[in-house]
């Protein structure tokens, strides 16, 4: 396995299997040096984020970045549109805002974050309105995902200014119903994966309809749910027999399973040590799998756990039952 490893997507553009994560780099300084750092150790894919909050910040690394360092071209770089920008007439005006905050002309890659829309406000700084109650985010019934599909299909044909389009955090049945009303399959589907959530039917589902799998979160944890996948002896008995660090072992894990996989990291060291390739035999891989029997099936990352909770049931986890809402697909 190579970190200059790509997938060549269904659209013909290829996506670098190694990305640098962004999510919660929100300290001072942080996500800027975060990707000067990636850059410089070789990284050529940054997954980024309106609701990460730090994309004008990382603006200013790509402006010290290219062209000096590294072409714009030979950079994949993935951004999200927000759930308050659902409302077709929106949706260029949210790339437009990335665009603005990245100094960018073009996204390689831009996904729907969440097949959920929120109601837009009076202000689209509001990323996340909540109910006059406060206790769940106020939520756009009336937008469908198709709809939003529908406009960022339109965005991509029309304009230069996004490449791929995709997905995030959406289900089989969900994406089944976008390429059902438009004819056009995501490029991408950006979802957490880990040996703890190994996606395999999704994983099955994306291989039958040429999808590409992007995994965030490959190194577990972050949610408090259990502990950080590194620290379980499984993954360091395989680091140790491989010289490797225990992060390497997770993010080839992904890679090795055919998916992009975004580490995230704001150490320069431990971002360049996540880029470094090591090999899994099956053995290892078995054993590093093995964690799912071990400590049991776990998705970390849930709407109905945030504070406040959505009221929206994305993923049909039994901890969703209670939600009052399901993603709405205009049926």
């Amino acid at each position: 396995m190579s970190a200059g490893k790509t997938y060549t997507l269904n659209d013909g553009n290829k996506i670098p299997a190694i990305g640098l994560g962004t999510w919660q780099s929100t300290k001072e300084g942080e996500a800027k040096n975060a990707v000067i750092s990636a850059v410089k150790a070789g990284y050529r894919h940054l997954d980024l984020a309106k609701v990460y909050g730090n994309q004008s910040e990382i603006g200013e690394a790509l402006k010290e970045l290219i062209p000096s360092v590294v072409k714009r071209e030979d950079l994949f770089i993935t951004s999200k549109l927000w759930n308050n920008a659902h409302k077709p007439q929106l949706v260029e005006a949210a790339l437009d805002d990335t665009l603005q905050e990245l100094g960018l002309d073009y996204l390689d890659l831009y996904l729907i974050h969440w097949p959920v829309a929120f109601e837009s406000g009076k202000d689209v700084k509001d990323l996340f309105p909540s109910n006059p109650d406060g206790k769940t985010r106020k939520l756009d019934r009336n937008t469908t995902v198709i709809d939003t599909w529908k406009a960022l299909i339109d965005v991509q044909k029309r304009t230069k200014k996004v490449k791929s389009i995709g997905v995030s955090n959406f289900s089989p049945e969900v994406i089944d119903a976008l390429v059902k009303a438009t004819g056009v399959t995501p490029a991408a589907h950006q979802v957490e994966a880990h040996p703890l959530l190994p996606q395999d039917e999704l994983d099955a589902y994306h291989k039958k309809h040429n999808i590409h799998l992007t995994a965030y979160s490959p190194l577990g944890g972050s949610y408090g749910k259990v502990k950080i996948l590194t620290e379980y002896d499984e993954v360091k008995e395989v680091a140790s027999k491989l010289n490797a660090d225990p992060a390497q072992v997770l993010v080839a894990w992904g890679v090795q399973r055919g998916w992009s996989v975004i580490p995230k990291s704001v150490t320069p060291k431990r971002i360049e040590t996540n880029f470094k390739s090591v090999e899994l035999s099956a053995e290892d891989e078995k054993k590093v799998s093995s964690l799912l029997q071990s400590l049991g099936r776990k998705r970390m990352n849930i709407p109905s756990d945030y504070s406040p909770p959505w009221d929206i049931d994305v993923f049909g986890e039994p901890e969703e039952q209670s939600q009052q809402y399901k993603v709405n697909v205009g049926a």
